[in-house]
């Protein structure tokens, strides 16, 4: 009869052999959290190795992500596909096995957990979407969502800051079908660590509101089955099972040592290993006794196919509910929505007013907002300065969970994380606001969005030096081109309400990466412009003004500084310049148009060209052919109402017309 523990060999093994094999990688987690790893994915993860994507299914996330070759391991011997030449090729190019679990390269992996703490942030957004959502759908007698979330975690996720503003929120909200366990080893990668980190874990989580398991025997299997279950029967908090485990358990002269955390055994320690353990296969090697008891596939077909059967019986009660409900989890917006979009937009430019971007923001979504009842938001405790709450929100909460919009409070890292493990999950598309400065405490998450490709919306208002009175730590200069610079990120800074309404459109029907919003404090006025001039929005960047004649320069400009534009074409063309004003709202989209486009805007014959940003303005190097055409600014702000503080760092319509002047003159 094998036993639990040969079960958890197997892991042991297979790990140990792929970190020899690439000379690369972190045996200690993996060898370390085996046998609770056999127990959550024998006995109670209810999974499907057939279809790793049916929307019931449990989520497990390893936040201490660096410990891959556990998730490998297990996905390969409960039946996903993932064969044994994979786990041979760990850590290589195209292998399947990255060094940190990436979601899309390997069937089973729910989210991308490089830097440690996000992925326990990502849980708690999945936690949270299957709490909404289970609000909004399930009906009496009707259990339609109905899963928990399992994370794994280590002291270094622990200390991140991130864990506190994601576990804290968690506690609040009651997440009661979230347990976390936490592999306390007391070994990083420094050595013990004692030396830095002495949290009395279990009474800061139960500070948050979390049930807490403490002391749990993480190498006695009935100990870890017993904690889960208890965990398991706590609804109304999150659980956290505090393990006690050897780190590298297996390797006999280096386990319990940071040595074994991230380097390869050696060849002797695995044979030592492998005669501690009495595993005497051959590596990458698995007895058929082992695969047969780990085989998930049989259990998983018939978990998924009861599921099906609620959600057959769902479909015959609530015929209505359950197609919004599939047609979310598809991903797919509602069929009405593109010409419901479209007439906002048509109606917005005809109306047109002038107003600040984020109160136009705001009413693109009391526009946008009854058609999308996926439309999940949220700020970090501004609301009201974000304008992120339109007029049929209601707020989540641990009693009331079926509601779209959450008051993040002060998290601004911990609340785009959780978004990205909102987006994973499915059946929402999350937006959440706070000011573009801030946006330097998220920058991770939203590279980790960005990476992920995950269908997320970041509201950035108070967007330059037009805030104002707040003065230099509340003025972004620098935040616009950091952002640009990310990879699959949109971002988007629109200069009145025609060309909000249109980022807000992009952004929600973009399914293959987050976007992000630099909005106005201060008031915007409206351009005016052809509806057939409205495709040029969505491609980025478009003429906006075109003179009466063969133009001689070039005004580029996004967002607020559009207005400035088209004042300095003004005085230009009042001496006797031809000047065209391009709007390019989302720098990112316009450069990936093709060469044709790029050359009907932007003509390579025009050199004369200024581009005005109030932002540090080398994103525009690219449009721009000469130095003194980048109008922008190159150091922080002041405290004074904005138009002074404009006028103070010389971003002026005098400024614009003298960058050109110089260029028409030479």
């Amino acid at each position: 009869m094998t036993t639990r523990r040969e079960l958890a060999n197997a892991i042991r093994a297979l790990s140990m052999d792929a970190v020899q094999a690439a000379q690369s990688g972190h045996p200690g987690a993996p060898m370390g959290m085996a046998d609770i790893a056999e127990v959550l994915w024998n006995d109670f993860l209810r999974h499907n190795p057939a279809n790793p994507h049916w929307p019931n299914r449990d989520r497990f996330v390893m936040s201490n992500g660096h410990g891959s070759m556990l998730v490998y391991s297990l996905l390969h011997l409960t039946g996903y596909d993932v064969p044994m030449e994979a786990l041979r090729q760990f850590r290589q190019l195209d292998s399947g096995t990255p060094g940190h679990p990436e979601v899309g390269d390997t069937p089973g992996v729910e989210t991308t957990t490089g830097p440690l703490g996000q992925g326990l942030a990502n849980a708690v957004g999945m936690a949270l979407a299957e709490h909404i959502l289970a609000g909004q759908f399930n009906r009496p007698g009707h259990p339609l969502v109905d899963h928990f979330t399992y994370c794994f975690l280590g002291d270094g996720c622990l200390m991140e800051g991130i864990s506190h503003e994601a576990c804290s929120l968690a506690g609040t909200l009651g997440l009661g079908k979230l347990v976390a366990v936490y592999d306390d080893n007391g070994i990083s990668i420094d050595g013990k660590v004692r030396q830095w980190f002495t949290d009395d874990t279990p009474a800061r989580f139960r500070a948050y509101g979390w049930h807490v398991v403490e002391a749990v025997d993480g190498h006695d299997a009935e100990a870890v089955r017993a904690a889960i279950e208890t965990a398991r029967t706590v609804t109304d908090r999150p659980s956290l099972i505090c393990a006690k485990t050897t780190i590298g358990f297996g390797a006999p002269n280096v386990c319990g040592t940071h040595g074994v955390h991230g380097a390869p055994l050696g060849d002797d320690e695995i044979q030592a290993s492998r005669e501690f353990l009495g595993w005497d296969h051959p590596p990458f090697e698995i007895p058929d006794s082992i695969y047969d008891r780990w085989d998930a596939r049989a259990r998983g077909n018939a978990a998924e196919a009861q599921w099906r059967q609620t959600l057959a019986a769902y479909r015959e009660a609530h015929p209505e509910l359950a197609a919004d409900f599939e047609r979310r989890m598809a991903g797919e917006l509602p069929s009405t929505f593109a010409a419901h979009a479209q007439a906002f937009i048509e109606k917005a430019q005809a109306e047109g007013g002038d107003d600040a971007s984020r109160k136009h923001s705001q009413a693109v979504l009391n526009g946008f907002g009854p058609h999308l009842p996926e439309l999940t938001g949220g700020s970090a405790d501004l609301t009201g300065s974000n304008n992120t709450w339109w007029k049929d929100c209601s707020a989540v909460s641990a009693e009331d969970p079926g509601g779209n919009y959450l008051f993040y409070g002060v998290r601004e890292f911990g609340m785009t994380a959780i978004m990205n493990g909102m987006a994973l999950h499915g059946g929402l598309i999350p937006y959440a606001g706070t000011f573009l400065v801030f946006s330097d405490y998220a920058r991770n998450a939203v590279r980790m969005a960005a990476l992920m490709g995950v269908r997320s919306i970041l509201v950035y208002t108070h967007d330059s030096i037009g805030l104002g009175e707040d003065g230099p730590t509340h003025q972004p200069i620098e935040q616009l081109p950091a952002l640009r610079l990310i990879p699959n990120l949109d971002v988007w800074r629109p200069c009145d309400l025609t060309e909000t309404a249109v980022a807000w459109q992009m952004a929600l029907t973009r399914s293959d990466g987050p976007s992000a919003m630099a909005l106005s404090r201060q008031k915007l006025p409206h351009q005016s412009r052809q509806n057939d001039e409205i495709e040029g929005i969505r491609r980025g960047g478009y003429i906006l003004r075109e003179p009466a004649v063969e133009p001689q320069g070039i005004i580029m400009a996004s967002g607020s500084e559009v207005g400035m534009a088209m004042d300095a074409a003004d005085a230009l063309e009042a001496r006797g310049h031809a000047i065209r004003v391009v709007s390019v709202p989302c720098l990112e989209r316009f450069l990936a148009q093709s060469a044709a486009y790029r050359e009907s805007v932007l003509p390579a014959a025009i050199q004369a060209r200024a581009a005005v940003e109030a932002a540090q303005p080398d994103s525009w190097r690219a449009l721009v052919r000469h130095d003194v055409g980048l109008v922008g600014l190159r150091q922080f702000g002041a405290s004074a109402p904005g138009d002074r503080v404009y006028e103070h760092m010389g971003l002026t319509t005098d400024a614009v017309v003298s960058a050109l002047e110089q260029q028409l003159e030479q």
